[in-house]
């Protein structure tokens, strides 16, 4: 981490920087109460961490120099631009897929699935408004 800093940004990274493991959609974290990074560490052997350590390095330098850290303020694009940081963080297909195991299907052909149950003697079809089946129930 200090090597990328001095190398990138001429300053020392004098601060804490850890794999945290609960970083899902995201490359890293700065924190600004106590400066330390958390970075996912599905990011660590992909050739583009070098970026988005840069990333997360424009956020600590910028805040630490009381300049615009935000990823709104031009002051952190102009930097970001500099160093060759990356601007998002690229996608590690952490994303989580919700099972909807009940199907259904309106009397007119309408089908849609839902997480929960519904109760089919309260509620219609919201596009015609007509009676609906349960089609399967996967898991059970």
């Amino acid at each position: 981490m200090n090597k990328v800093s001095l190398s990138a940004f001429g300053l020392p990274f004098k601060h804490q920087a850890v794999f945290n493991a609960r970083l899902q959609t995201t490359g890293g974290r700065y924190h600004l109460s106590d400066h330390h990074l958390d970075f996912n560490p599905k990011m660590a052997d992909r050739d583009d961490f070098e970026q988005v350590i840069k990333h997360e390095l424009c956020h600590y330098h910028l805040h630490l120099a009381k300049r615009g850290y935000r990823h709104v303020d031009q002051d952190f694009k102009i930097l970001l631009k500099r160093v060759g940081g990356s601007r998002y963080a690229p996608d590690v297909g952490a994303r989580r897929q919700v099972a909807k195991p009940y199907h259904y299907v309106c009397e007119n052909g309408h089908p849609f699935d839902r997480v929960r149950a519904v109760n089919v003697s309260r509620y219609r079809c919201g596009r015609c408004r007509g009676r609906l089946f349960l089609v399967r129930q996967d898991g059970k």
